[in-house]
């Protein structure tokens, strides 16, 4: 089994910065695709950057420049800068054995979510 633990977030004004941790504990999880996910109020749930065991990145048209995502063996990082209002909402990291997409179920492991508010 597989455990998927965010930690950061908050809230910050918007120009601001903040900075979310995930860890992935379970047999094999340094090999996995490990990604970020937003839910903002309103909208589906959207990918927006993952990392693959040997470091190669994707991102989300909507947060690239702007966020930067980065790996520690079976720990994820996301760099969130230059943030603004419609970045508001609960930011979750996932997990999955296969080659990094942005598909959902091709995720099996998930963490709770951390909430990320951004005034203006």
């Amino acid at each position: 089994q597989v455990r998927v633990q965010e930690s950061g977030g908050g809230s910050v004004q918007a120009g601001g910065s903040l900075y979310l941790s995930c860890s992935a504990s379970g047999s094999s999880s340094e090999r996995f695709c490990m990604a970020w996910f937003r839910q903002v109020p309103g909208k589906e749930l959207e990918g927006i950057a993952n990392i693959d065991n040997v470091g190669s990145l994707l991102y989300a048209d909507s947060v690239k420049g702007r966020f930067h995502v980065s790996r520690d063996n079976a720990k994820i990082f996301l760099r969130m800068n230059r943030l603004r209002p419609e970045d508001s909402g609960r930011y979750y990291c996932a997990a999955g054995p296969g080659f990094c997409t942005w598909r959902r179920d091709a995720f099996p492991y998930w963490g709770r979510g951390t909430q990320v508010t951004v005034s203006s």
